[in-house]
């Protein structure tokens, strides 16, 4: 399907897909939208420096395993609103993104499925409306309470998580990125996954999401709001079901904050990938598809209120 004038990335080739708009939380979300609407809800959630692009293999393979599929650009990414300033992206301001784009189907509840960033926001999201989340899946981003605790006590994390206090200074980020093309984002995708992941076709569709205005600093937020506007969630035991998935090759991330995470939830199961990296979805999109299809129960059985 070719792209049109406004697009980053050509739809999924699945004939329900569809690009949407959906108002949530004060904020307009662009929204890719595929499968029933009348068939169980699942949402995906991107990291960064992605956006919806990032589960296009997936819509296919859950839609047709009788899948209501929403794949949002989150708020300050690629054709979705970047609001200005911090406290817009706190943490329970983008996982209340997510209750709402849940609402604009009239439903309750849905699976929730985030990857890097978008696994935190479906960590946030399930600690804080745990109503809202039937089963939940997070690939290679750990529960906040492990995060914290690893962060301050392990140094080879720490180093690892440079980049994290690197994108706390105002303007010097945005600039050291665009003054080489984006090499420095496309560098560390494509370095820290595993040979042929990314294409060339795929990072002229990232850095066209990334010359959007205002897209960068909005992207870059989210880090800034993580450390300077800090909101723990109100519990810290996850109930849904859990399924964790973890690219043990990860670049930025010590393996062992996978099986504490597990820790904290009710219901949780690992998977752990001994030969892939950070980029795991890309790496291995058939054999998450099918963990995520054994986890969300496709033999039928609906979330709570969706059904």
């Amino acid at each position: 399907m070719a792209e049109g004038p406004s697009e980053s990335a050509p739809l999924p080739d699945v004939p329900s897909a569809e690009s949407t708009h959906r108002d949530v939380n004060g904020v307009t979300l662009h929204v890719v939208a595929a499968g029933d609407p009348a068939d169980p809800l699942v949402v995906l959630l991107h990291g960064f420096p992605e956006f919806w692009y990032e589960w296009r293999g997936y819509v296919e393979p859950l839609v047709e395993a009788g899948y209501r599929v929403l794949v949002p650009d989150q708020r300050g990414y690629n054709r979705s609103d970047k609001p200005a300033g911090l406290d817009a992206y706190r943490i329970s301001e983008l996982s209340r993104d997510v209750v709402d784009l849940v609402a604009t189907e009239g439903r309750e509840a849905a699976h929730v499925v985030g990857h890097d960033w978008g696994a935190a926001v479906a960590w946030d999201l399930a600690l804080r409306h745990p109503d809202v989340v039937g089963h939940l899946g997070v690939i290679n981003v750990p529960h906040p309470t492990v995060f914290e605790a690893v962060l301050t006590s392990n140094l080879t994390q720490l180093r690892k998580s440079w980049y994290m206090f690197f994108f706390q200074f105002p303007r010097i980020p945005e600039w050291y990125a665009r003054q080489n093309g984006f090499d420095f984002m496309i560098t560390t995708m494509d370095e820290g996954s595993r040979p042929g992941t990314f294409t060339g076709t795929d990072f002229d569709r990232y850095r066209r999401a990334w010359r959007r205005n205002d897209a960068l600093t909005a992207m870059i937020n989210w880090y800034r709001a993580l450390f300077r506007r800090r909101e723990d969630p109100p519990r810290e035991r996850v109930g849904a079901p859990t399924l964790v998935v973890w690219g043990e090759q990860d670049q930025a991330l010590v393996p062992e904050m996978a099986s504490r995470s597990v820790e904290y939830c009710d219901d949780g199961r690992l998977e752990r990938l001994p030969e892939n990296t950070h980029w795991v979805p890309h790496e291995a999109p058939e054999r998450i598809a099918d963990l995520l299809r054994e986890h969300l129960d496709p033999s039928g059985a609906s979330p709570r209120g969706t059904s």
